[in-house]
């Protein structure tokens, strides 16, 4: 019975890229593997095979103008799925993280996200992964990077993305916080470790901590994106 009821919260999940021929594949794989009802690729105009490959994949590719937050918002918006779960391009779910979502909005939940299991050796990422979730259980905040799910109800409640070029992910949780808290799953969502080895780990980490300061400080992510390009697409 209860399983029965659980397999009735139907849970998309939206992987938006750009360029990430290297990876989609996988994370569609695996998005399935996981538990998934549907999966959705919305891509931002990939001048790579990206599309080609998710062409080719068991999933249904959207295409919207280039930004996560645009392209979030076209995923969700195609997507039939009572949760919407954004997952990065470079992240893939672990076996059973859907069935996971699926007993924390069985249980009251709104939205959450998950522990990371960040795919490299050595204290620092684990220092990272432990930090990561501690923000979510302590202080309600994930980011994009822990794939966030959201009850479609509420996410159309605050607005949806807002469709600014950075910090989509916090600004839309800070309004479903108005609402619920969020829930931290175990999961764990595996991470590719490319950003933090490519730039530093404690460099990655400290221009983090500045662009969230600076906001906090009243610059706009408009004004912030001119000063830190993304650095995670």
């Amino acid at each position: 019975m209860v399983a029965k009821r659980l397999m009735k919260i139907a849970v998309s999940v939206i992987i938006p890229t750009w360029n990430e021929e290297a990876g989609v594949v996988l994370a569609i794989e695996r998005a399935w593997s996981a538990g998934a009802d549907e999966v959705i690729v919305a891509d931002g105009g990939s001048q790579d095979e990206t599309c080609t490959l998710a062409g080719q994949s068991d999933c249904r590719l959207v295409t919207s103008p280039a930004g996560r937050a645009r392209q979030q918002n076209a995923g969700a918006m195609a997507a039939s799925g009572r949760v919407l779960l954004f997952q990065h391009a470079d992240n893939w779910l672990a076996a059973g993280a859907i069935d996971q979502v699926r007993e924390a909005i069985a249980g009251g939940a709104e939205c959450g996200a998950f522990c990371q299991r960040i795919e490299a050796a050595g204290l620092l990422y684990r220092l990272l992964e432990w930090g990561n979730g501690r923000r979510v259980a302590w202080r309600g905040s994930p980011y994009g990077d822990q794939s966030i799910f959201v009850e479609r109800t509420a996410f159309e409640a605050v607005g949806r993305f807002p469709e600014v070029p950075l910090l989509e992910d916090l600004l839309l949780m800070r309004q479903l916080r108005r609402r619920s808290r969020p829930r931290l799953l175990p999961g764990p969502l595996h991470v590719n470790a490319r950003r933090w080895q490519k730039y530093g780990v404690l460099r990655q980490t400290l221009r983090n901590w500045r662009l969230l300061a600076a906001h906090r400080w009243g610059a706009s992510p408009d004004q912030l994106a001119s000063a830190y390009p993304r650095h995670d697409q």
